[in-house]
């Protein structure tokens, strides 16, 4: 325990989670640009640093991005990030109320918490998960690889446009070397698709190239701005027992609804939303300026970075869309996220929650400081920054392996992303099953050669078998509810 504490306590590991946070928040608290942005433009810059170094940077990066949205919610009625959604039904209203400091104190307060409480549920329980992992067989995690599939397509605002997503996302993730067998497929003729499409090309391409488009077209909505002070910025002792409950009801939820492949922070803020306004005894004042409205959105959305990061580092399973470039991450430096990451470098582990924990802290810190001029990010156009994030796609894809293949695929998965926009088609599910087939296929292959090419062991083995039939329940369950409905 001595060396992880002198390694997080080190000037050079502060100055990385105080800079991954500082940068995060930044980003968080301006409009269309997203934590999944920035650590995906970040990931290039990191391939000269040692692994868990450039992993607690961008933990840090997380951590501050999903509170940085926070800010231009309250005082812009603009979510910086889509979890801080919620948020301005409650703290824009309260600002113009007089009391822009309450609301934003409130905020912080509650994030801080969150992110709290989801890290002592990160120490207490990925352990214990990752033990259990770690006997599982080669079926057991392809039954839940499918699992995690299912229930992505299940949360998607259509379960059949999700489904559609996930299937094209294994597409994509089946051209190069075949995980189970080494064998190479579908190059049509390319030399550089031996390897396959590169997860960082794919990830900046949907996500960043997409946004860049959509600046371009600078269809801005402009509101009014709320001048800042800082009056009732802290809270009080009161403060803390009259709000105790829901503070920690809505970081359970957080972590809870975080720790479930593909939801992700704003389905969490929502969830913890509507349980408090069903719990209060003044439901009336949500969305006119409530307290209570604020602190559950904000206490949910920072509880979710701790709940998903319990599957990625206890089973290699990413959580949420910024969990999947996380796990592409640790792959790059040499961290092999699962049960084994325990066993083999339990040390990297305790790092990377150690700095979730720091970054937490330091938000806190950074955000009462600045949140005022902070608040002026959001008033620059932001065709203005697309020129500039246009460059670090480029020169993030051509880095990964020196070559303008990459920069191609990053460019082509641009127009990809921009048309599952318009056509209102999930990204998360297409970005999970891209990321996770490659592990399903190696354990199904594995499980095939282990059983002389049998899939009955999948149907016999209880955990595997368990799994697989929530996954059919899952699928099934919406279409024969719709057809009872009918």
């Amino acid at each position: 325990m001595m060396p992880i504490l002198e390694y997080l306590f080190s000037p050079w590991t502060l100055l990385l989670i105080a800079l991954g946070t500082w940068l995060g928040i930044v980003v968080g608290a301006i409009p269309g640009l997203t934590g999944a942005m920035l650590i995906a433009l970040s990931l290039p810059l990191t391939f000269a640093m040692e692994g868990t170094d450039a992993m607690v940077l961008l933990i840090a990066m997380y951590v501050g991005s999903v509170s940085g949205g926070l800010i231009t919610a309250t005082l812009l009625r603009m979510p910086g990030t889509p979890a801080s959604i919620m948020t301005t039904l409650d703290g824009y209203p309260m600002a113009v109320g007089g009391k822009p400091g309450r609301a934003l104190g409130l905020g912080i307060g509650a994030s801080g918490v969150g992110g709290l409480v989801s890290w002592i549920f990160l120490a207490l329980v990925a352990g214990p998960i990752a033990s259990v992992a770690h006997h599982l067989g080669p079926y057991d995690f392809f039954a839940l690889v499918m699992m995690a599939m299912a229930l992505i397509a299940l949360v998607s605002d259509s379960m059949i446009m999700g489904l559609l997503s996930g299937a094209c996302g294994i597409l994509f993730a089946m051209p190069g070397a075949s995980p189970a067998t080494g064998d190479i497929r579908l190059t049509f003729g390319f030399m550089e698709m031996n390897d396959g499409f590169k997860l960082l090309p794919v990830m900046i391409g949907l996500y960043a190239m997409g946004e860049v488009v959509i600046m371009l077209q600078g269809k801005e909505k402009k509101t009014a701005a709320v001048a800042m002070n800082r009056r009732g910025m802290m809270m009080s002792l009161a403060d803390w027992r009259r709000h105790g409950v829901n503070l920690l009801r809505s970081s359970l939820i957080g972590t809870w609804i975080g720790a479930l492949p593909g939801i992700g922070a704003n389905v969490g803020s929502v969830a913890a939303y509507t349980v408090a306004k069903k719990s209060s005894r003044t439901p009336e004042q949500f969305g006119k300026g409530s307290e209570e409205g604020i602190i559950a959105s904000e206490a949910a959305n920072n509880a979710s970075v701790g709940g998903a990061l319990i599957p990625l580092l206890a089973m290699g399973i990413p959580g949420s869309v910024i969990d999947a470039i996380l796990l592409g991450a640790m792959v790059i430096h040499g961290l092999q996220p699962g049960p084994l990451l325990m066993v083999q470098n339990p040390e990297a582990v305790w790092s990377l929650g150690g700095a979730m924990l720091l970054a937490n802290v330091m938000m806190i810190g950074l955000m009462v400081m600045s949140v005022g001029w902070l608040s002026n990010l959001a008033k620059i156009p932001r065709h203005y920054m697309a020129p500039a994030i246009m460059v670090f796609c480029v020169i993030g894809s051509y880095g990964l392996a020196n070559r303008m293949f990459d920069v191609w695929v990053m460019l082509a998965f641009g127009l990809i992303g921009l048309a599952m926009r318009r056509i209102k088609f999930p990204l998360a599910p297409f970005i999970i099953g891209f990321v996770l087939w490659p592990v399903a296929e190696e354990n199904l292959g594995a499980g095939l050669m282990s059983n002389d090419g049998s899939l009955w062991p999948l149907f016999t083995r209880p955990i595997a078998c368990t799994m697989i039939v929530i996954s059919m329940l899952m699928v099934l369950f919406p279409v024969l509810k719709k057809l009872k409905n009918k």
